[in-house]
């Protein structure tokens, strides 16, 4: 099952997707943050019945607008982290991503030119949690994800390297698309290939099953800090081929296309307007 987030003038929707651009509304709620908050979301979703409404891309917004907590994996693929110089770790490094950072999957991601000078690509696997979760083993941890989805997280890499911490470089307002849709956790199983392009030019390509720290590992670390609730987010981690680790260094430049897909869940695709 696939749950997307539509947007109808002003306002927003939840909908079960049936084709490329068909869709169901699911009646009374907001976006599919919304819906997960209600312990029966996925019956509901199963249940909504309706005549099919047509949409387009650009209609998708961030498939959950507004999670209370977006955190983020770095250094997570081990081609990823011995190109970018560093051992591979015994824990996850983990960060946190402000929502105001999301965006819809075929929106333009719009940058200041303060923060234009060194964008980077970074294609990733998103996990969307169902319901809450409190120190949770990773055996058990499958339970509480509701569904996977892609990220597009633009990086600012002279922002991310101006401290130790990375969140300055990964937080820019709009920055992150994400999308298209929710696919089910009963509908998505790791190893399928994950790739980016820019600008048609494919710049990465692995498989979420190279993941160091999977999204079990990752629930039951992270639960076991602060409680993850439903539609909270976590950002796996990059593969290798990011335009930072290339010599010479390659960053995102005014008007290209970063696209990423993940076979199974579909893909998004963001342009580049620095203001």
């Amino acid at each position: 099952m696939r749950l997307a987030t539509l947007r109808s003038g002003e306002s927003t929707f939840a909908a079960r997707i049936e084709s490329e651009h068909t869709a169901v509304v699911i009646d009374g709620y907001s976006n599919v943050g919304d819906l997960l908050q209600d312990p029966a979301w996925a019956t509901i979703a199963a249940a909504a019945s309706g005549e099919l409404i047509r949409f387009v891309p650009t209609d998708l917004a961030a498939v959950v607008p507004a999670p209370r907590k977006v955190i983020c994996v770095g250094l997570n693929y081990a081609t990823h982290i011995l190109e970018m110089g560093h051992a591979l770790p015994d824990y996850p490094t983990i960060f946190i991503k402000f929502a105001d950072a999301l965006t819809g999957p075929f929106d333009d991601v719009v940058v200041p030119p303060y923060a234009a000078g060194a964008l980077d690509w970074e294609g990733e696997l998103a996990v969307i949690i169902g319901k809450r979760a409190r120190r949770v083993s990773a055996s058990d941890a499958s339970e509480y994800i509701a569904g996977y989805a892609i990220m597009n997280d633009y990086t600012a890499r002279d922002l991310q390297y101006r401290t130790l911490q990375f969140h300055q470089g990964k937080s820019l307002e709009g920055s992150a698309g994400f999308g298209p849709w929710l696919t089910t956790s009963d509908s998505f199983d790791l190893g399928q290939p994950i790739t980016t392009w820019l600008d048609g030019e494919e710049v990465q390509s692995a498989s979420t099953g190279d993941l160091v720290f999977k999204p079990a590992d990752l629930i039951e670390y992270i639960s076991r800090l602060y409680p993850l609730d439903p539609g909270d987010v976590i950002v796996t981690g990059t593969p290798s081929g990011v335009g930072h680790a290339r010599s010479p260094r390659r960053y995102i430049r005014d008007g290209e296309v970063v696209t990423v897909a993940i076979e199974g869940l579909g893909r998004i695709s963001n342009k580049t307007v620095v203001e």
